[in-house]
């Protein structure tokens, strides 16, 4: 299921193609999360970092920087570079 993608008075069509990428890869962590059977806490632990981390960057609250997307993807067991070739194919379809 994908979410819609909010059309705010005023955004242009990169803002809201932005947000929609922004979703896409915030689903695609969730899902790698989940496949590995863990939890926000677990992965948190992972990270060194609070569990409210993981919630606010799963939950769309705060974004993730290059270095933290490296090391939640470390910590996913995910190949970061694998996970943004899919998400610009998806962006190209």
């Amino acid at each position: 299921m994908h979410e819609p993608v909010p059309s705010w008075p005023g955004s242009s069509d990169a803002e809201i193609t932005s947000i929609a990428r922004q979703r896409r890869l915030l689903r695609r962590l969730i899902a790698a999360r989940k496949t590995k059977g863990a939890t926000q806490t677990q992965v948190a632990d992972m990270l060194g970092r609070p569990q409210s981390f993981v919630a606010k960057y799963e939950g769309g609250e705060r974004r993730l920087d290059v270095i933290e997307f490296l090391d939640v993807a470390e910590a996913l067991g995910i190949d970061p570079c694998e996970l943004l070739a899919q998400l610009r194919r998806a962006r190209d379809l």
